[in-house]
């Protein structure tokens, strides 16, 4: 065994011990993937560390290990870091908004005041990963369905929950119509007689509504 494989074994069950310390702090996480990860960033300090520049290998080996692994456990986050940061930004400004004001801010005045707020905010909890061994966030639950995947029921229930809040925000005509239409599935004809206008009026409020709900989609989006 030459001095670099010498360097390389003894060095070992310092990845372990970081590797496992990681885990605890990330339980998600699987251990062999942060090992993996942690070998490569130890090859990497023994073949970059250079005596002359100061620390001792170990002390460098450990950086390089540790920058390893948290780089492989942000490649598996569906996430991406910049949505994280804006969600996080976001929610700290509604805490301090509401903690001035005494209540707390609509997810449709925060992204107002924040563009992009309520795009992150579902990004993350699309991203969230469900635990078959911890209960479901606050305010969810699963219908018995032992065919459906809960995530993507959740994901389900989060766009509806994000429709009904665009729908909420429309002009009052505007909404009667997208609701009797697509949730009570009257036709335009019916739903002009209800309300006493023409179905040209009718189809008008519909078309309006829609482009005003696809456009607010598009800002979520962008």
């Amino acid at each position: 065994m030459n001095q670099r494989e010498s360097e390389i074994a003894s060095l070992l069950p310092l990845v372990r011990r970081i590797a496992r310390r990681i885990k605890r702090l990330l339980p998600g996480v699987d251990l062999d993937d942060l090992i993996g990860d942690g070998n490569v960033g130890l090859v990497r300090a023994v073949d970059s560390f250079d005596v002359r520049r100061g620390p001792p290998l170990q002390q460098f080996a450990r950086r390089l290990i540790v920058g390893a692994m948290l780089n492989g456990v942000r490649r598996m986050d569906p996430v991406s870091e910049r949505a994280r940061r804006i969600a996080r930004e976001g929610e700290n400004l509604r805490y301090a908004i509401a903690a001035d004001r005494g209540d707390v801010p609509s997810t449709a005045e925060m992204e107002t005041r924040y563009p992009g707020f309520r795009r992150a905010l579902s990004v993350t909890h699309w991203g969230q990963p469900l635990s078959l061994d911890t209960s479901l966030p606050a305010g969810e639950s699963l219908a018995i369905d032992w065919c459906g995947d809960p995530a993507s029921i959740c994901e389900r229930r989060q766009t509806e929950r994000e429709v009904a809040a665009l729908i909420d925000e429309l002009p009052l005509r505007q909404r009667q119509v997208v609701m009797a239409h697509y949730f009570g599935n009257r036709s335009l004809r019916s739903i002009a007689r209800t309300l006493s206008i023409s179905s040209q009026r009718t189809s008008q409020l519909h078309m309006t509504a829609i482009a005003r709900l696809r456009a607010r989609v598009d800002v979520a989006q962008g």
